[in-house]
Parts: structure tokens; sequence; C-alpha cells
């Protein structure tokens, strides 16, 4: 009787690394984290989506998973969106349209989940074509970002964002002629 339960607990055991091990394999995106909550993983959809919808010039994706209202702020490089018509308008339309070819991803996301409300960082890539056929050139780019989320009914919703790139070198000096 001993035996037999212990063969079972460790089969079932065994079934369960495998169906974990095969899960983190196929994700797309980003690794499995053992032990993240159901909130986090919710926030971590959102982030997702919002990239994809970037990816794909999708704005009415873009729609479902930030806030569209006057409480909304995005500071990126410098630069301040009061409000979700600003930002749309603005912003996010513009790049849009300016944007061919663009991939947008995170990593070393770490997601704080906190009733109603939830923060994460991370860090950025992305890289697109930018400009009007014939006249585009190509741009990569990194950095790191913060984005706040409310749960409103039910839905996750970015209701701030701020990310900022590394700041270039700076050009180099002209090397002054030398003297004959």
């Amino acid at each position: 009787m001993i035996q037999r339960k212990v063969t079972f607990v460790s089969r079932g055991m065994l079934i369960t690394g495998i169906l974990v091990i095969t899960i983190a394999l196929v994700s797309p995106h980003e690794p499995l984290v053992i032990g993240q909550s159901g909130e986090e993983e919710a926030v971590r959809a959102v982030l997702l989506k919002s990239a994809s919808s970037f990816e794909k010039n999708d704005r009415a994706a873009a729609t479902q998973v930030w806030a569209n209202d006057e409480s909304l702020t995005v500071f990126e490089n410098g630069h301040a969106n009061y409000g979700w018509t600003d930002y749309r308008d603005n912003h996010l339309g513009s790049e849009m349209r300016e944007m061919k070819n663009t991939s947008y991803a995170f990593s070393e996301m770490k997601i704080h989940p906190a009733g109603k409300t939830a923060w994460a960082t991370f860090t950025y890539r992305i890289s697109a074509d930018v400009g009007k056929a014939g006249k585009s050139r190509h741009v990569d780019g990194s950095g790191l970002g913060t984005a706040v989320l409310e749960n409103r009914n039910g839905q996750w919703r970015i209701v701030h964002w701020h990310s900022s790139a590394p700041r270039r070198a700076p050009a180099a000096a002209p090397t002054p002629p030398s003297k004959p």
C-alpha cells in the first residue's frame, strides 16, 4: 500500500514537472514565472498587448489597455502627454503612422500588484523603419520604463507611463588642424 502511494505521487510530480517545462518552452513572450499571481499575469498581459498594438499599428487594441480619459499621463524622453486624447492624437497616432516594420519588446519585467493598483518596471527594445516610403530610415533603441495600472471594473488599464532612453554620447569635438 505504501509503495503504491509513493509511485502514484512520483508519477504525479513527474507529469506536473513535464507540464511546467512544456508550457515554459512554448510561451512566445515572457518566461513562465512559478508562483506568479493571477493579478501579475493579468498586468503582464495588458503590457504585452500594449506592445503588440504598437507593433501592429493597431489603435483599437491600444484603446483596450490604456485609460481612455483625462487621468492618463505619459512621459517619454522629456515630453509629456496629459489625457488619452492628447496621447492618442499627438503622440501614439503619429508614431504609429510614421513607424513600419516595428518590433517592440519588454524584458526584465517586475510587476507589483497592490489591490486595485499595480506598477511595473521593465526594459524595452524597439526597432522600426521611420518615415515615408522611399525616405525612411531604420532605428534601433532601448531604455527603461515604468507603468502604473488601475483595475477598473475588472480590467487593468495603463494610467501612467514613463519611459526613457539612455543619453547619447556627445559628438566628438573636431580635431584642430595641425600647424605646419
